[in-house]
C-alpha cells in the first residue's frame, strides 16, 4: 500500500502501522515457527513486547508472561478469550496478535444486539442465488467463513453483546474446526479450517450478566484478564507516545506539554481508584470509564483544542475543557464528584501546575 493512502487512513491497521518492523522480525527469524504462523513466538513476543536488540519498540504495557500464554495458546489451536476492564487495550492487543500471527488483524467481528449469524459466517448475492440458485459464486463470504479458509486469526470484539445463539454458533469452529454449508454440495458443503486460523475474543467486565457466554463455548477458550497499567511511570508513557503519534497524524507541531499530561494521568489514577498520595479518606470514585485509553483521547483533544483553536501548547485550561467531556457525560453525581476532586484534592497538590489546574476549576460543566 503506497505512503499516501497510508497517510490518509485515521487509524491504519497494526500490519499496516508496523510494516517495517514486520518485516524485519520476518528476516530474522529463524526459530521454529507453528503451521500457519508468519512468525514464531519469539518473534510474535517481540513485535508485541518489543526488543532494543533489533529496535523494535513495546506497543502495550502487559506482562510478557501473560504474551507468552496468549501466543502459546494461540498455537495449540484454543480459541483466546480476552476479558478486563473497559479501556484496558485489549482490542489493541488482540489486533497486535493477530498481525504478529498471520500478518492480518482485519477479519473483525463487532459484537452487539443486532449482530446476526450470517454477518459471523456467510451469506449470500441474492441476485445470482435466484438466478443459478446456491453455488460457491452466489455465497458471499464473513470473516469466520474467510479465516477459516484462507487459514488467517478471526477477532470477535465485545463477545458478550452478541446474542447467546449467535455466540454458539462458534462451537463448531472451535470444536472440530469445521463450517457446514448445507445449501451447497459436494466438496462445497463442508469448510474445512487451514492451518493457521483460530479466534481472539474480548470481553469487557462492565458487561458481566449481558449475555453470559455458555459453558460449552467457555470450555473452548482460554481466558486471560488484562488488568489497567498500575505504575505511573509506564502508563504515562504510554500516554505521552501514544497521543504523540495521534498529535502528529492530525498535524498538530506540538506535543501535550509534559507537566499537562502528568496532570492527566495524575488525575485519571485519582479518579478511577478513589485514592492516592495526600488524598482524604472516602473519595469518591466515578461511575464514568476512566482507563488509558480515554486518557489517550483526552491529551489527544487537548493538543487539537489549543493549536486549531489558539496555534499554540495545550495548557492545564485545555485539559480543564477536555476531561469534563468524557467523566461527567450525563451522570449528575460524577460532575459533583469531579467538583469535589478538585476542592478537595486538587487544592492540595503543590506546584505551578497544579495551581493553575485548579485556577480553571471554574471551566467546569
Amino acid at each position: 500500500m503506497s505512503k499516501t493512502k497510508t497517510a490518509a487512513m485515521q487509524r491504519p491497521p497494526a500490519e499496516i502501522q508496523h510494516a517495517g518492523e514486520l518485516a524485519k522480525l520476518a528476516k530474522s527469524d529463524k526459530a521454529p515457527r507453528p503451521p500457519g504462523w508468519a512468525l514464531s513466538l519469539n518473534a510474535a513476543r517481540a513485535f508485541i513486547s518489543g526488543d532494543e536488540a533489533l529496535g523494535i519498540e513495546r506497543k502495550v504495557v502487559a506482562p510478557v508472561a501473560a504474551i507468552e500464554r496468549m501466543l502459546v495458546t494461540l498455537a495449540t489451536g484454543r480459541g483466546l478469550m480476552l476479558v478486563g476492564e473497559p479501556g484496558t487495550a485489549k482490542s489493541m492487543l488482540s489486533e497486535l496478535l493477530a498481525a504478529a500471527v498471520c500478518g492480518q488483524s482485519t477479519l473483525t467481528i463487532q459484537g452487539g444486539a443486532s449482530i446476526t449469524e450470517d454477518q459471523i459466517k456467510y451469506s449470500w448475492n441474492y441476485a445470482l442465488l435466484i438466478n443459478e440458485g446456491p453455488s460457491p459464486r452466489a455465497l458471499v463470504p464473513a470473516p469466520l467463513y474467510h479465516g477459516m479458509r484462507d487459514g488467517l486469526i478471526v477477532r470477535f470484539e465485545e463477545i458478550t453483546r452478541a446474542p447467546l445463539e449467535v455466540q454458539d454458533c462458534l462451537l463448531g469452529m472451535l470444536s472440530d474446526r469445521v463450517m457446514a454449508v448445507p445449501e451447497l454440495e459436494n466438496e462445497h458443503a463442508m469448510l474445512y479450517a487451514r492451518e493457521g486460523f483460530n479466534i481472539i475474543a474480548t470481553a469487557n467486565t462492565r458487561d458481566r450478566g449481558v449475555n453470559e457466554m455458555s459453558a460449552a463455548l467457555k470450555r473452548r477458550f482460554d481466558f486471560e484478564t488484562v488488568f489497567p497499567i498500575l505504575d505511573f511511570g509506564h502508563e504515562l508513557a504510554l500516554v505521552e507516545q501514544a497521543s504523540a503519534r495521534l498529535l502528529e497524524r492530525s498535524g498538530i507541531p506540538h506535543r501535550v506539554p509534559g507537566p499537562v499530561l502528568d496532570l492527566l494521568v495524575s488525575t485519571f489514577r485519582d479518579l478511577r481508584s478513589g485514592g492516592g498520595k495526600g488524598a482524604p479518606d472516602g473519595m469518591d470514585k466515578l461511575a464514568a470509564v476512566m482507563s488509558t485509553a480515554e486518557a489517550v483521547n483526552v491529551a489527544h483533544a487537548v493538543g487539537v483544542r489549543a493549536w486549531f483553536l489558539e496555534q499554540r501548547a495545550g495548557n492545564a485550561a485545555d485539559l480543564v475543557d477536555c476531561i469534563a467531556g468524557t467523566v461527567v457525560k450525563d451522570n449528575p453525581d460524577d460532575r459533583a464528584k469531579l467538583r469535589r476532586y478538585f476542592e478537595q484534592r486538587v487544592a492540595r497538590r503543590e506546584g505551578d501546575h497544579w495551581r493553575d489546574y485548579f485556577n480553571a476549576r471554574h471551566r467546569l460543566p
